[in-house]
């Protein structure tokens, strides 16, 4: 019994001890990792980017009207997302920070790419063999950061090409197709419109359902985008089928059908591009459900 008692008291005893270490022991301060800001510029500040490499042309961006385009090596729409991963970089934070006074050190004197943002310009140079992070100077010190940055700003020329067939302005004034100029259509001269929300078309013997006909436009045209694109010089000895797309301001859009197979080809002859469409898609894309009667 004896024994016992004084076994409580000993495990009384050495969780009192516990609970004084605890409570009295020195604090010991959060030690926080530093970071530090590559720039003090703000994403929505620039109208042109420039890409430079040693070995190659460079890669030139403007913005007009809010939207970017590739200005060099040709002009062309850009792909938005796409220089806007570029732009990301003044947004940047390293945990390592020193004063640019060795370049050749960090292998920035003889630079693997250049940024330029307006006047801002970022240089990069080698890599961290610890980290694998990449040596970027700007405004007179170096950092270390992800290679992502360069990776995404040395994507082929072919990358920057905005996917999408119409300009951002075009995208939601769509409002009818003239199919006519294709061959498929030629005899029915088939136009579809989107009048007071509702779907028509010619002739009058097409039926289309407005169910069928939401879910075609919806499904293919409204967020339409391929997955490449190519410059498109069109000849003019030869006579394309093609088809216009209307818009509510007046406008219409005009496209070359150049090939159905074995992926359709489509060019926009007013800005020198050419839209490759999987088959599948292409066929669909082409022949709305429009219920032509016998």
């Amino acid at each position: 019994m004896k024994s016992r008692w004084l076994v409580n008291v000993l495990l009384l005893l050495i969780v009192l001890g516990v609970g004084a270490f605890i409570k009295f022991r020195p604090q010991q301060e959060i030690v926080k990792a530093t970071s530090y800001e590559v720039s003090s510029l703000k994403l929505s500040s620039f109208n042109n980017v420039s890409v430079e490499f040693p070995t190659k042309a460079p890669i030139a961006f403007e913005k007009v009207d809010g939207y970017w385009y590739i200005a060099k090596p040709y002009k062309a729409r850009a792909d938005q997302m796409l220089v806007m991963r570029i732009l990301s970089l003044v947004a940047a934070k390293s945990a390592q920070k020193f004063p640019a006074t060795d370049l050749a050190q960090f292998g920035l004197d003889q630079p693997k790419l250049k940024l330029k943002f307006d006047d801002a310009e970022f240089v990069f140079g080698t890599f961290n063999p610890v980290t694998s992070e990449q040596y970027v100077a700007h405004d007179n010190h170096v950092y270390l950061l992800p290679v992502s940055y360069a990776e995404s700003a040395q994507s082929p020329l072919e990358e920057y090409l905005d996917k999408t067939p119409f300009k951002p302005t075009e995208q939601k004034k769509i409002v009818g197709f003239d199919l006519s100029h294709l061959e498929q259509w030629e005899e029915v001269r088939l136009n579809v419109d989107l009048i007071d929300g509702k779907w028509t078309a010619s002739p009058a013997k097409a039926k289309p359902t407005q169910k069928e006909m939401n879910e075609w436009f919806d499904s293919l045209w409204r967020n339409i985008s391929v997955q490449r694109v190519t410059s498109y010089t069109p000849d003019r000895k030869v006579a394309y089928p093609s088809f216009e797309v209307k818009l509510s301001d007046g406008h219409k859009v005009h496209f070359d059908k150049i090939q159905e197979s074995p992926e359709l080809l489509l060019g926009r002859p007013d800005e020198g591009m050419m839209y490759h469409v999987p088959p599948d898609i292409g066929f669909s894309l082409l022949n709305p459900p429009v219920n032509l009667g016998k």
